[in-house]
């Protein structure tokens, strides 16, 4: 049985300043590490920036036992583990590129109780040879951290439908410990407007969770959307604004793997020294790219929505999106990598011209992004009349290829209960519920068409709206 750490303030505090070399946190990272050490759940909602890692770290480091961190994208994973063996501390991760070999080297200070922080996705977290491992009665687990939680609500029933099935990981593993065992969950992110919050602490099954939310806001962070006439002109603009910022650290934001290649090949072209980023490329190439960045060989780099998360880089002055993203989640994710050494830095979005007539390209991307959906909404209705009732996740999608994320979908509507992480149950008839996606891509529409203050429409969108009532922020595009 796991006893919640009893370590007086001055121990943590010691910890603290041994591994990571500050004196005391910022509020509230304090009253999150001092909740998590007693192991209570927790959802936690921070800007990016604002030391989210260290308060799960700090806690997992603290107590005997493992503490799992479930995390969305190899390159995240990689970045904190590193800098934590840096530390000398006794973290490792689990994902599909790794050699057979590091990967047993993992499994076997796994089974030996030589880790206190792994890291690992949704997807290794619920394959069998791990789930077996941890299933282990005399394996201590103390805390599930979900890093990044807003892919939960953004990715959950698009392409990572493992996320759906992680409410009853707790459950799952506790029915394989000692009775009194304690498991706590805790999620991070940057963003989540209130319906988000509610689908994560409904999804995680929270059970009185702590809740720290922390205000958006960036003073020094000034947002613009420019209109953008045609596609050569959208590459002018472009131009002209890199053009007036020689040698400055930035990013270019693009839909596509398909995109961020020729964008890069056409600025390489015009004599810009840069490159393209997406999840298609291998480890080693993804790499090489963030190293030379982050070290200021290559000022910008042109990349999807893979790049970037957990990736720290204080002195990035500008963010642009080529293309604007789909969500508003996204958005102030990715505009948040600007500006966290606290200087003024610049976030400029191109759109078309509303109508589409002179520049289609955003107007087809918006309509194949819901036709997607309300595609993927059929096929899990045609579905689930071919189930059976009760089911194994892994003997569904061997027999119809494509109905993981059919079987998230039921899930997100109220159709379908997972049972533990592998055993659904179809429930009886629908909560018809409109796609939480259709509704955030309206949301992210409206916001490049408001007119007033743009920080203001943002708070408003992430329940933050009694703290800004009739509030300009001065500095965005409408505001000046």
């Amino acid at each position: 049985m796991n006893q919640p750490t009893t370590k007086s303030w001055q121990e943590v505090l010691a910890a603290f300043k041994k591994i990571w070399g500050y004196e005391d946190f910022r509020p509230p990272q304090g009253e999150i590490v001092s909740s998590l050490l007693a192991q209570k759940d927790a959802l936690i909602i921070m800007p990016t920036g604002g030391g989210k890692s260290i308060c799960f770290q700090l806690p997992a480091l603290l107590q005997t036992g493992l503490t799992l961190v479930v995390s969305p994208l190899v390159a995240l994973m990689e970045n904190q583990v590193q800098e934590l063996q840096q530390y000398h501390q006794k973290a490792a991760l689990l994902h599909s590129e790794l050699s057979p070999s590091q990967r047993r080297l993992t499994l076997q200070a796994l089974e030996k109780q030589q880790l206190r922080l792994l890291y690992l996705s949704p997807e290794t977290l619920l394959s069998l040879p791990v789930w077996e491992r941890l299933s282990h009665p005399q394996l201590q687990i103390n805390g599930l951290i979900l890093d990044e939680a807003h892919c939960l609500v953004q990715w959950g029933e698009t392409f990572r439908p493992a996320y759906r099935r992680l409410g009853t990981v707790r459950p799952a593993l506790l029915k394989s410990k000692p009775l009194g065992t304690k498991i706590s969950i805790a999620a991070f992110t940057a963003t989540a407007d209130p319906s988000a919050q509610k689908i994560i602490q409904t999804v995680l099954q929270l059970q009185q969770p702590e809740v720290f939310r922390l205000n958006p806001y960036r003073p020094n962070l000034h947002l613009s959307v420019r209109i953008a006439w045609t596609p050569r002109g959208r590459k002018q603009q472009l131009l002209k604004f890199i053009q007036n910022r020689p040698q400055q650290a930035g990013l270019i934001y693009v839909r596509t793997r398909r995109d961020s290649e020729n964008l890069a090949q056409w600025l390489a072209e015009m004599g810009y020294d840069t490159t393209s980023y997406h999840a298609g490329l291998g480890a080693t190439e993804r790499r090489a790219v963030e190293t030379s960045w982050l070290g200021g060989k290559i000022p910008f780099v042109v990349c999807t929505c893979a790049f970037g998360m957990g990736i720290n880089k204080p002195n990035v002055r500008w963010v642009i999106h080529f293309h604007s993203p789909h969500l508003l989640s996204e958005y102030v994710q990715e505009i948040g990598r600007a500006g966290r050494d606290g200087k003024p830095a610049e976030a400029l979005t191109l759109m078309s011209e509303p109508t589409g007539w002179l520049d289609s390209e955003d107007k087809q991307r918006q309509q194949f992004f819901q036709q997607q959906m309300r595609s993927q909404q059929q096929t899990a209705q045609q579905l689930i009349k071919k189930l059976p009732q009760q089911g194994e996740v892994n003997k569904v999608t061997r027999q119809f290829p494509d109905s993981a994320i059919a079987l998230a979908l039921l899930h997100s509507s109220g159709q379908l209960n997972w049972l533990d992480p592998f055993h659904y149950i179809i429930e009886s008839k629908a909560k018809s519920q409109p796609s939480t996606q259709l509704h955030a891509a309206q949301q992210m529409n409206q916001y490049l068409n408001h007119k007033q203050c743009r920080w203001q429409f943002l708070l408003n969108a992430f329940g933050f709206a009694k703290e800004v009532p009739n509030w300009r922020c001065g500095h965005c595009d409408n505001c000046r």
